[in-house]
C-alpha cells in the first residue's frame, strides 16, 4: 500500500487488464506511473509534452 491507501501493483494490473479488454492487446500500457498532479502550462492547461517525457 502507498500513502494514497491503495496497492499500486494491484491498481496497475487492473488498469492494464481493463485496457487490454477495450483495445488490441499490443496497445496496452506496459508502464503505469501514478502521480499526484499532472504538469501544467503557464495558462493552466495540461502540458502534454511534459507528460510524454515523464
Amino acid at each position: 500500500m502507498n500513502k494514497a491507501g491503495f496497492d499500486s501493483d494491484e491498481a496497475t494490473r487492473r488498469l492494464q487488464d481493463y485496457i487490454k479488454a477495450k483495445l488490441l492487446p499490443y496497445k496496452y500500457p506496459r508502464e503505469v506511473k501514478f502521480i499526484d498532479e499532472l504538469p501544467k502550462t503557464g495558462t493552466g492547461k495540461i502540458d502534454r509534452q511534459a507528460v510524454m517525457r515523464m
